[in-house]
């Protein structure tokens, strides 16, 4: 018996002994074990090289799959306020619907039936840099889940979300199943981000798997093409976020509930700016807050530079150029401070 012969039987024991002791479905451990069957006879004849290496990249996806982990909900309302105040500046309303959509999940965690739930799916519809992705951080920040973001802008194709065949040597399962593996459970947040903007050409595909993800008639048993099993997704949370709903199907409309994002006044983007984007970016940059001063009258040109802007991703993009700026000086002239004024504002701020 060749040394690889014996290195691959040691490594098909280490397989076995993993489906062993993990928890899987009773099916899909029948059928993994019938794989390594296939496999060992395989490693007999000689001819294993490319399927062990098939064999055991689907195994270690299927043990990877959080088939029962779930995490624990936080259904505080309070700490649900605390955690949306300090995130997001104004925007009374979207807090409030989130707050109710919050309180509904409470009230239903408690009665019995807790398998006939399922959370709406909220769709947050707004312009760019109206904080539609930092509301879905948010709302998993205040409930204590997981998140997994799957970016839909210029998605090609279906298998994206649905993965391929294994058949294919270099196949994978889909950002859903790679999401939920990635994070260990089978609850998060799933946040379905920028669902209209997928590509044209293979829109429909994109749609109808949204449609299967969406519909609790049909999400417990979600069937990813590369493990080819059905995947529990009914107690994961959706959220979706689009720039508008020219492009999403109507029967994907139909399972949403729309929340429109309202677009930022100068006086709100600057306020965020200046308690939450600011120190946020000079924390990050490895400033103190002392190091790095603003003057009041610039605030009104960084928020408007070139006309109104609904979101605040001009702002932000001005504001990490200024930290940048201000952090090199500190460095290269030792200088204990940066004060922006508009005398020296060329320096740090573009002009358009």
């Amino acid at each position: 018996m060749t040394d690889y012969k014996v290195v691959l039987q040691q490594e098909i024991q280490d397989l076995k002994n993993k489906i062993a002791e993990a928890t899987l479905p009773d099916e899909m451990r029948t059928k993994v074990s019938k794989d390594i069957v296939a496999l060992e006879r395989s490693v007999e004849l000689g001819s294993y090289d490319e399927k062990y290496e098939k064999v055991s990249r689907y195994i270690d996806w299927v043990l990877k799959v959080p088939w029962e982990k779930e995490s624990q909900d936080t259904l505080d309302i309070e700490l649900t306020k605390k955690v949306f105040e300090e995130h997001h500046y104004g925007m009374r309303e979207v807090k409030d619907r989130f707050l109710e959509y919050v309180s509904v999940l409470k009230l239903k965690s408690q009665q019995d039936n807790q398998e006939d739930f399922r959370a709406p799916v909220l769709l947050l519809v707004g312009l760019v840099g109206t904080g539609k992705t930092t509301f879905a951080y948010s709302l998993a920040e205040a409930l204590g889940r997981k998140l997994v973001r799957i970016p839909f802008g210029g998605m090609a194709s279906a298998k994206e979300l649905r993965g391929e065949s294994r058949l294919h040597l270099e196949a994978e399962p889909g950002a859903v199943v790679k999401g939920i593996c990635q994070v260990g459970v089978r609850n998060p947040i799933i946040l379905l981000d920028e669902i209209d903007r997928s590509a044209e050409e293979t829109r429909m595909d994109i749609m109808g798997v949204l449609v299967e993800l969406l519909d609790p008639a049909q999400n417990h048993s979600f069937r990813d093409n590369y493990i080819d099993y059905p995947v529990n997704l009914s107690h994961a949370i959706f959220l979706a976020t689009a720039n508008n709903t020219v492009n999403i199907a109507t029967a994907v409309m139909d399972r949403l509930e729309r929340i429109n994002m309202p677009s930022y006044t100068d006086q709100e983007k600057i306020v965020i700016a200046q308690k939450y984007v600011l120190p946020e970016l000079m924390k990050d940059a490895g400033l103190r807050p002392d190091q790095l001063l603003i003057e009041d009258s610039l605030w009104t040109k960084m928020a408007r530079p070139l006309g109104y802007d609904a979101g605040i991703r001009t702002l932000q993009r001005t504001l990490q150029g200024v930290v940048r700026k201000a952090a090199r000086i500190i460095v290269e002239k030792g200088y204990p401070q940066v004060i922006v004024t508009q005398e020296n504002s060329k320096i740090f701020m573009p002009q358009y």
